[in-house]
């Protein structure tokens, strides 16, 4: 039987802005600090949200909005454990 998960889960969300002569086309996170801190781009790196505090079921749909599974938490789409934590 499944129950409610009464841990918290955390969520931030970090912006980067690049700046740059041509299009960029960089979208590996190495590659992006390398081009905006020794490349030929300008950078900042910016918070949008950090620790924002969510209960499983929020968790679980931001995992599956991922395309991630809500199981790497070990809890069920509703938020529920899976597994005695």
């Amino acid at each position: 039987m499944s129950r409610p998960s009464k841990r918290k889960f955390y969520r931030t969300v970090i912006q980067i802005e690049i700046l740059s002569e041509e299009p960029y086309e960089g979208d590996d996170l190495e590659n992006i600090l390398y081009d905006i801190t020794d490349g030929d781009c300008s950078g900042q790196i910016s918070d949008v949200v950090r620790n924002e505090v969510k209960n499983g079921k929020e968790m679980a749909g931001l995992l599956i909005a991922q395309g991630s599974d809500p199981e790497f938490f070990q809890i069920n789409e509703d938020g529920d454990e899976t597994e005695e934590t």
